[in-house]
């Protein structure tokens, strides 16, 4: 059990540093917001489909927030944290549910990743015109925050699709999936 949970922490480490690190690399200005778009929302994809719900969360959210910090958006980092651990748990309970449907899985993840992007677009809406208090100037981030989204769900579907034919991927992450069919027996 300890050499799972050593595992399950040092993948979920990998996996956070791959999210922080495709929300660096490349940042598209949003001047609405002084925010950018990035594909980080691709990795909180494919954690929540390798790691599957809590540990994809994790992931999804530390790695998020890590960029933040390290980008000078430590305002954000709070609201981040909560949004991607959240998209990430939407994208693996809907992409189950619809896999139990018989859907092929471009299409379950397809889905499941619209869902969980519109999830990322309320929820920065919400912090900013809530918490950060830009009222109805919240809206100006929306269009950017949209193409964000769409490009996290192409580039996180194509992700899904390559991880669930790489059997040596399948391999590594089997961990994961034995120990939560194990779980769902008992």
């Amino acid at each position: 059990m300890k050499g799972n949970t050593t595992t399950k922490i040092a993948l979920s480490a990998m996996l956070a540093s791959l999210t922080c690190v495709a929300t660096m690399i490349i940042q598209i200005p949003s001047p609405a917001t002084s925010g950018y778009v990035n594909l980080g929302d691709s990795f909180v994809i494919a954690s929540a489909y390798l790691l599957g719900g809590i540990w994809g969360a994790g992931a999804a959210g530390l790695g998020s927030a890590l960029a933040d910090i390290l980008s000078g958006y430590t305002a954000y980092a709070p609201a981040t944290f909560v949004i991607k651990a959240l998209m990430a748990i939407a994208f693996i309970v809907i992409f189950k549910a619809l896999s139990k449907l018989n859907l092929i899985d471009a299409l379950s993840s397809a889905l499941a990743a619209i869902c969980s992007e519109l999830i990322m677009i309320f929820g920065y809406f919400a912090y900013e015109a809530l918490i950060l208090g830009y009222g109805a100037a919240a809206l100006g981030a929306v269009p950017a925050n949209l193409i964000q989204g769409a490009v996290g769900a192409f580039v996180g579907v194509l992700l899904v699709l390559l991880f669930s034919k790489n059997k040596a991927l399948s391999h590594v992450f089997s961990v994961f999936r034995k120990n939560h069919n194990d779980s769902q027996k008992q």
